[in-house]
């Protein structure tokens, strides 16, 4: 399915990256950040033109968010519970509404890039727990800018290596998102430790 994905970029070029970042934010099951890649690498060969990949690749992203946004606040709850019934969706999105309690605009903006899989679930949260939506869309166009211009720009630069570094980043991304999530952990244990003290 990757395979054929990529094969039509050169042929369906921009419609192609905009509408798969679009469904990417809905949570279909497209290989967004590879195609992005790509597409940087096609732009450094002359084949698609980079401001043009970064722009329509953004702009599919942040409508991708706005209907997630949508759907949610349509839906509420009740909507969550439905879509979301199997265990793995489930907890991705129960996952998405403790990070939106916590962080608020930072979980949005967080999701579009570094901890990428909630997003879609975040935007639907959002949405349903009635979070502000000039908050949501100026946190969520920042992270998508930062999504969109990593991914589009390595493609662009290292075009003659694109599969070793779509697998670094793969890694990267996972080890970024471990480590920003013990240091979390160890603040969040801090904090309980030094409550705990003053309580005794």
């Amino acid at each position: 399915m990757t395979e054929y994905l990529l094969s039509l970029v050169p042929l369906y070029g921009l419609w192609m990256i905009g509408i798969t970042t679009f469904l990417s934010c809905l949570a279909m099951p497209v290989p967004a950040s590879l195609l992005m890649l790509t597409a940087g690498g096609f732009a450094a060969g002359g084949d698609l033109i980079l401001w043009q990949t970064g722009t329509v690749a953004l702009a599919g992203a942040v409508a991708g968010d706005q209907v997630g946004f949508g759907i949610g606040r349509r839906g509420g709850t009740a909507l969550i519970s439905g879509l979301f019934g199997t265990p793995k969706r489930k907890k991705l999105i129960t996952d998405a509404e403790n990070m939106l309690a916590k962080m608020g605009g930072v979980s949005i903006f967080l999701t579009r890039w570094l901890f990428s899989p909630l997003g879609p679930y975040m935007n639907i949260a959002s949405g349903a727990l009635h979070m502000k939506w000039p908050t949501f869309f100026a946190s969520g166009v920042m992270g998508e800018v930062i999504w969109v211009t990593v991914y589009v720009g390595l493609g662009f630069l290292f075009a003659d290596s694109i599969s070793d570094l779509a697998t670094m980043m793969g890694n990267a991304s996972g080890f970024i998102a471990g480590l920003a999530v013990t240091i979390g952990l160890g603040v969040w244990i801090v904090k309980r430790s030094k409550k705990n003290q003053e309580q005794i």
